[in-house]
């Protein structure tokens, strides 16, 4: 059974931080078309800010339907309207992909892949990731970086295939956390703001890959 206007979503957005990417957020449907959904910004209950949301983003979703059974299906965002309210489109659910037992599509793999930061035209830097994921990454740096939560960098990514082939994924990412950890190294945790769906499949094509190869260990 599918959603239906005025209903509400309970939402989590696919993100590299773990903290946040447990955080759920409430929406109402405003709109059903075809194609898409129509919902207002999310908004957390427990901080009651509104949620930021770009196109691509991945979210997990579910909704209410008798006897209080709890229906998820997996979407992304496709879009924007501003009209009298802000509206996020958000991809419209086929009626067999929806289950009553909670898929996390969200593969994020452990993986150290070559990843080169633009911050400005006098900072840039080439450094390694150690969390690779369709909806961002994290990476490790020696020393102080003047990078900080909500700051927007330019990179690309080096993707080893299997079969031999390298691709170079280029994408803009927004700085989620910056973390210190006990061996004096900082992790910085993003995820994408602009990526094509050609690039976030090359990604995504990658952890599958290496989550195979994980699992053979």
């Amino acid at each position: 059974m599918l959603p239906k206007v005025n209903q509400t979503l309970y939402i989590q957005v696919n993100s590299i931080d773990e903290e946040e990417a447990k955080q759920e957020y409430k929406s109402r449907i405003a709109d059903i078309t075809d194609a898409y959904i129509s919902m207002e910004v999310p908004i957390s209950e427990q901080s009651g800010r509104l949620k930021r949301l770009y196109s691509g983003d991945e979210m997990s979703i579910y909704y209410l339907t008798d006897g209080g059974v709890k229906n998820y299906f997996n979407s992304s965002v496709l879009g924007f309207t501003d009209d009298v309210i802000r509206l996020v489109h958000i991809k419209k659910p086929e009626p067999e992909s929806i289950t009553k037992v909670q898929r996390r599509n969200f593969l994020r793999v452990p993986a150290e892949l070559e990843i080169a930061v633009k911050y400005s035209d006098q900072f840039q830097f080439v450094s390694m990731t150690d969390d690779v994921g369709g909806g961002g990454i994290s990476f490790l740096c020696d020393g102080y970086i003047p990078v900080g939560s909500g700051q927007m960098v330019s990179c690309w990514l080096l993707v080893p295939f299997k079969n031999g082939q390298t691709e170079h994924v280029p994408f803009k990412s927004e700085i989620v956390r910056v973390k210190k950890l006990e061996t004096g190294r900082q992790q910085v945790m993003m995820r994408y703001s602009e990526i094509s769906d050609r690039d976030r499949q090359k990604v995504i094509r990658y952890c599958f890959e290496r989550q195979l190869d994980c699992r053979k260990k």
